[in-house]
C-alpha cells in the first residue's frame, strides 16, 4: 500500500497591527502631498522672495556686483538721511485712511443707490461700473486733462459759476484730493460687491422692521449694516493692501502735470508738486530700478510689507467682534 504525503500548506500569518504613530505618520504624509503644490508656490513666491529682501537690506547691492553686507547702514540710511522717506511714508498713510474710507462710503452708496432703481437699473450699473475697466495711465491721463488749472474743462465751469478754481494735480494741497477723486470714479468694483450683498439681505427683515415702525435710517442700521459687516471688512482689508501698493495713478499725474516727458536714460524725481504725490512704492522703484541701490530699496519693501501686515492684523483682529451679527 503507497500513502501519498501531501505537503503541508504554508501558514497564513497575520498582518501587523498599524500602531498610532504609523497612522499619524501616514495621515502627515497624506496631507503633505495634497498640500505640496500649495507650499512651493508659498515657498517660490512668498518666503524666498521675503527672506531675499530681508537679506539684502543689510547689504550693498547694485544688482550687478555681488552683494556685501554693510550691517544696518541702508536702514540708517533710510530713516535718518533719505529725504524722501518721511514725505512719501505720511503720504501713503493718508491714501490708507483717507481715500479707503471714502471709497467704502461712496461704493456703498451707489450701490444702495442702484439696487433700489425701480427703472434703468441695468444703465445706471453699467455707467458706474465702466470707469473700474479703463487702464489707470489712461485715467489718470483723462483726469490730469479734465482738472488741468488752466484749461481744464472743470476749472473753466467752476470760473463760471464764480467759484474758487483749484490747482489740482499742480497745487500740493489740492493734489491728493484729486487722486481721490480719481479714485473714486473708479469704485464700481466696490459697488458690485455691495449690491451683492444687499441683494443677499432677506426681505423679511426689512418687512418686521417697519411693522416695529422703524425709518429708513434705523432700518439701514439695524437690518443691512449687520449683513454687510462681512462686506465691510472684507472690503477695507483689500483696500488697504492695494492701496499700499499705489504707484501707477500718482507717478503719471504727476509727471504729466509736472509736463516732463521722460526720455532714454533720464530720471523724473516721482512726488510732483512738491513730494505731495510721492508713495513708499515710487521710492522702491526709484531706489532699486532707478539708481540701483537695491539694499534701500529692499528697506522700504520690508517697511511696506510690516505696515501691511499691521494693519491687517489689526483689522482681521478687530472683525472678528465687527463680523458679529446682532
Amino acid at each position: 500500500m503507497t500513502t501519498t504525503t501531501t505537503a503541508a500548506a504554508p501558514r497564513r500569518t497575520d498582518p501587523r497591527p498599524v500602531t498610532a504613530r504609523t497612522r499619524r505618520r501616514r495621515e502627515a504624509l497624506r496631507n503633505l502631498a495634497f498640500l505640496s503644490p500649495w507650499l512651493l508656490g508659498t515657498g517660490l513666491f512668498f518666503i524666498y522672495p521675503l527672506v531675499s529682501t530681508l537679506y539684502f537690506s543689510f547689504t550693498h547691492y547694485d544688482g550687478f556686483s555681488p552683494p556685501t553686507f554693510v550691517g544696518l547702514d541702508n536702514w540708517k540710511f533710510v530713516f535718518r538721511d533719505y529725504p524722501f522717506f518721511w514725505p512719501a511714508l505720511r503720504n501713503t498713510l493718508w491714501f490708507v485712511l483717507v481715500m479707503v474710507t471714502l471709497r467704502i462710503v461712496f461704493g456703498l452708496a451707489v450701490g444702495v443707490l442702484v439696487v433700489r432703481l425701480k427703472r434703468g437699473a441695468g444703465l445706471f450699473r453699467t455707467i458706474f461700473y465702466a470707469p473700474f475697466l479703463a487702464p489707470p495711465v489712461a485715467g489718470t491721463l483723462a483726469f490730469v486733462f479734465l482738472l488741468n488749472p488752466g484749461t481744464g474743462p472743470v476749472n473753466t465751469i467752476l470760473g463760471k459759476l464764480g467759484l474758487p478754481e483749484p490747482g489740482w494735480f499742480n497745487d500740493p494741497a489740492w493734489s491728493k484730493p484729486a487722486l481721490t477723486l480719481l479714485a473714486l470714479w473708479g469704485v464700481g468694483d466696490l459697488m458690485v460687491i455691495f449690491m451683492a450683498a444687499l441683494l443677499d439681505v432677506p426681505k423679511e427683515q426689512y418687512e418686521a422692521a417697519e411693522l416695529d415702525g422703524a425709518g429708513a435710517v434705523r432700518r439701514f442700521r439695524h437690518v443691512t449694516l449687520p449683513h454687510l459687516r462681512p462686506v465691510v471688512v472684507f472690503s477695507v482689508i483689500t483696500g488697504v493692501i492695494a492701496t499700499m501698493q499705489y504707484y501707477t495713478q500718482p507717478i503719471v499725474a504727476g509727471e504729466v502735470a509736472s509736463g516732463h516727458i521722460q526720455g532714454s536714460g533720464q530720471q523724473f524725481e516721482p512726488g510732483y508738486p512738491e513730494r505731495s504725490t510721492l508713495t513708499l512704492p515710487q521710492l522702491v522703484y526709484n531706489l532699486g530700478f532707478q539708481r540701483f541701490d537695491i539694499g534701500a530699496a529692499c528697506v522700504i519693501a520690508m517697511v511696506l510689507f510690516v505696515l501691511s501686515m499691521t494693519f491687517a492684523a489689526i483689522l482681521m483682529r478687530r472683525g472678528s467682534g465687527f463680523l458679529e451679527v446682532d
